[in-house]
């Protein structure tokens, strides 16, 4: 009578080998630190499961520090946990993801602004203005950002005694104001003559014009930023749908 040490080997899961693949691919450098992962869809498609697979495999590659997944936003690549993240604020984002810039604060002064008061609805009308410049390492500029904060706190402070640590987040995180949520609106449009000035470009040079409104927690007010950034370092990428 014949007798079975055991049963054939199963293949492995779907959800494991499209987690290879992808841990493969990013341990190879074949996606930088900091670039998006194709979208869910496109996962699924190329290969061939369904979008909750690959939701698992997104899952699991986060756990690993692999990827950073942002609800809204998309899957991207970061080795050892170093993604730009905005939530970090730009230039500490930016240098754990590896860019080398130089910020130059143009404008740090307390100012009076009932129309952003308004528009905002923020508690007072008294803001700290902070301008700044980022350049790549030889001096070519690639974004101008114009925040406004409510003048409390740490934030009052800052025209005579900088940012905390150099920077605006820590400063926020100081004065007790923690963002949580906002809202970006994108488009493209020509530098007038003084950010033309600013940015090193003739006037008219077509730029990504960024508006952020953050909130914290409870829907109090926390900032706005207006920033220009040039197209050729930076992107805009928006995730919809299902899953996203």
């Amino acid at each position: 009578m014949a007798s079975y040490s055991g049963a054939a080997a199963r293949p492995p899961k779907k959800s494991t080998v499209v987690a290879e693949s992808l841990r493969s691919a990013i341990l190879a450098g074949r996606y930088r630190d900091g670039e998006l992962l194709p979208g869910e869809q496109d996962l699924a498609q190329r290969y061939d499961v369904s979008r909750g697979t690959i939701r698992k495999v997104l899952a699991q590659l986060a756990e690993e520090s692999l990827i950073n997944t942002r609800t809204g936003v998309g899957s991207f690549v970061s080795f050892g946990g170093r993604a730009i993240d905005q939530r970090l604020g730009w230039g500490r984002a930016l240098a754990r993801g590896g860019a080398e810039l130089r910020t130059t604060v143009l404008r740090a002064e307390l100012v009076d602004d009932p129309d952003l008061a308004v528009s905002a609805d923020a508690a007072a009308s008294r803001f700290l203005a902070l301008d700044r410049v980022r350049a790549l390492p030889d001096g070519t500029p690639i974004s101008l950002e114009r925040s406004r904060v409510p003048a409390v706190g740490a934030l009052a402070a800052v025209p005579e005694q900088g940012l905390v640590e150099g920077s605006l987040t820590a400063t926020l995180h100081e004065a007790g104001l923690h963002p949580a949520s906002g809202e970006q609106w994108v488009s493209v449009a020509g530098l007038d003559l003084e950010d033309a000035a600013h940015l090193q470009r003739a006037v008219g040079t077509p730029f990504l014009h960024s508006t952020r409104v953050v909130r914290d927690a409870g829907g109090a007010f926390v900032e706005k930023v207006v920033s220009w950034l040039d197209p050729e370092h930076f992107r805009v990428h928006i995730s919809f749908g299902e899953g996203s």
